[in-house]
């Protein structure tokens, strides 16, 4: 069972888009015949991926799916003439959607809470993790209509293709009424997925500026991807892991804040790396060697240090496109683009006056993102693919942001009840 939490602007201060008659929220997700802790767990002691979802969901209905026949279906009811404030939120494990309705354009004001210039679309693309908010306006004529979600995947990584359906309603639709149909992009449609990306911006407004950083600190260069590593128990005796900078992460025994806190050593390094040890032809053909380094490793911040982080998809058995997040800040995604990053001439197309702000971001397949953010936020933060098979497999790191002066800028106390563990 999950759901979604909204934060509200405070009391008295407006949207700043016209207000909507109603907000609905569509939680986009995926469903398997079988336990799912069983699915992970086989994955585990094989070695191999874990079996795929059998179904889209949207608000936890699939709609029709095939050898199901007691599927039922989402149904957004709406009252002509009325708009719609649409909270999209993908929360499926390892699929990044299309969201579509049919006869309907969208125009989306809000991504990960963060406003947006207004941009009119058919179609929303979400990475796992990712939230994307949208006006509807209910104009068309008095009838149903097909809302579908569809996977992407523009490389030859299995997914689930099966396409969720609900249906929008208008009210006072007779019963029996035909379905307005729509067409879905198809699985690799990786051009709808670029427009839709780059053509997000920030508000930039007097009341809601973007801070870019303009300034840089810590110049960070991560490659992701995934590998190879010996497993005397596993099928064909090795396992499929993932990494950063070819550092696979391993999960501590003790939570990395409370060793943090209380000085207990031997929990991990702050020894990360900025930037490949072995640099190589991150898109070309992959070096021989596919093992990664294990190892529970941060990278150290100073508090209030401006970060860049060069975020580079490699091809490493498969390319593969990765929804990356970052916990306990915003960032500015400032570039991207296909191939390698080439820092000369790649920044200079840097976007530093309205960046679309987010906490999670898409890595094109065999390509890079850029991002920008400030290290106000005094803890340990996790740094990781989006995607649940390729952080169980390690794709993941920390950043550990020092106190700065006084108490408004420092790590606060553990609770009282804390429990130990």
């Amino acid at each position: 069972m999950h759901g979604a939490i909204v934060i509200l602007p405070k009391k008295g201060v407006p949207y700043p888009f016209p207000k909507p008659d109603k907000e609905k929220i569509i939680i986009l997700g995926e469903w398997w015949k079988a336990d799912t802790e069983a699915v992970v767990s086989q994955a585990m002691q094989t070695g191999l991926p874990p079996n795929i979802s059998d179904a889209h969901t949207i608000n936890g209905h699939s709609g029709p799916v095939p050898n199901c026949s007691i599927a039922g279906a989402y149904t957004l009811h709406v009252e002509h003439g009325k708009t719609y404030l649409l909270r999209v939120i993908n929360a499926a494990v390892n699929d990044e959607l299309f969201f579509k309705i049919a006869g309907h354009n969208l125009t989306v004001v809000e991504v990960d809470a963060a406003y947006t210039k207004p941009y009119k679309t058919d179609i929303l693309f979400l990475g796992p993790g990712q939230t994307t908010t949208a006006l509807l306006k209910a104009v068309e004529g008095i009838g149903k209509y097909l809302i579908a979600i569809s996977p992407f995947m523009d490389t030859i990584v299995a997914v689930d293709n099966l396409t969720g359906m609900g249906y929008l309603r208008y009210n006072n639709t007779l019963a029996f009424t035909r379905t307005t149909l729509t067409s879905i992009p198809p699985v690799n449609a990786t051009a709808l997925t670029s427009v839709f990306s780059e053509s997000l911006r920030s508000l930039n407004s007097k009341e809601y500026p973007a801070n870019v950083p303009l300034t840089v600190d810590h110049s960070l260069f991560f490659t992701i991807g995934v590998g190879i590593n010996p497993c005397a128990t596993c099928v064909n005796g090795s396992r499929s892991v993932a990494a950063i900078n070819n550092v696979s992460f391993v999960m501590p025994t003790t939570a990395l804040l409370q060793a943090h806190y209380y000085g207990i050593s031997g929990i991990f390094t702050d020894d990360f790396p900025a930037k490949p040890l072995m640099p190589f032809n991150y898109t070309g053909n992959p070096p021989s060697n596919l093992q990664t380094m294990n190892g529970t490793k941060a990278y150290r911040l100073a508090y209030n240090s401006t970060v860049q982080l060069v975020i580079q998809g490699n091809s490493i058995i498969a390319p593969e496109s990765h929804p990356t997040h970052l916990h306990g800040f915003n960032f500015f995604a400032v570039g991207r683009g296909v191939g390698n990053f080439d820092p000369e001439n790649d920044p200079q197309k840097f976007n530093l006056v309205d960046p679309v702000e987010r906490n999670t971001i898409s890595v094109p397949t065999a390509g890079w993102t850029a991002i920008r953010f400030r290290a106000d936020n005094p803890g340990i933060w996790f740094f990781h693919c989006h995607l649940e098979v390729h952080t169980t497999w390690g794709l993941k790191m920390a950043f550990l942001v020092e106190n700065g002066d006084g108490p408004n800028e420092s790590l606060v106390p553990p609770p009282s009840d804390l429990p130990q563990c």
